[in-house]
């Protein structure tokens, strides 16, 4: 993230791997189903192998979403970045952000993961979010923490 004169870095995170364990979890019993189903139809061996090598695809497609997704929170901007290839950057000044929600299913609690919802003013984008962020008490408190920085940055401006 390019920083602007000023600007310093309060927390930066990508999802956490705990997050995408739903869909490691639904690729793995996919890739059995068709490893039993290979194998009674054809040759164990190579059953083996398919499945060695689509459980490394989906290892290595769970990394790249995972590392394709950065969010950022300075002491003057929340910014969220999307892609590898093609790319997605959203971003909201900090004294905009009205409301941090937090949610956590119970097996994100258990997970330690969760959603940071940001309310902003001014605007309708209710997809403004940090998703299967690790411990999300931390982004609340950083974006807490760079909301009392730029209040004190404008009153010693004045």
């Amino acid at each position: 993230m390019d920083l602007h004169p000023g600007e310093e870095l309060v927390f930066e995170g990508h999802p956490s791997w705990r997050a995408l364990l739903a869909f490691y979890l639904t690729a793995i019993l996919a890739i059995l189903v068709v490893v039993v189903v290979w194998s009674l139809v054809g040759s164990a061996s190579v059953a083996v192998v398919v499945g060695l090598v689509l459980l490394a695809a989906v290892i290595a497609a769970g990394y790249v979403k995972r590392l394709a997704t950065r969010y950022a929170v300075t002491t003057q901007r929340l910014q969220i970045k999307r892609g590898l290839l093609s790319r997605r950057v959203q971003q909201t000044r900090i004294e905009r952000v009205q409301n941090v929600t937090t949610a956590q299913t119970v097996l994100q609690r258990v997970l330690r993961v969760g959603t940071v919802d940001f309310d902003t003013a001014g605007t309708d984008d209710s997809e403004f979010r940090f998703v299967g962020i690790e411990n999300p008490s931390e982004v609340v408190e950083a974006v807490d923490r760079a909301q009392r920085e730029a209040l004190r940055h404008d009153q010693s401006s004045v």
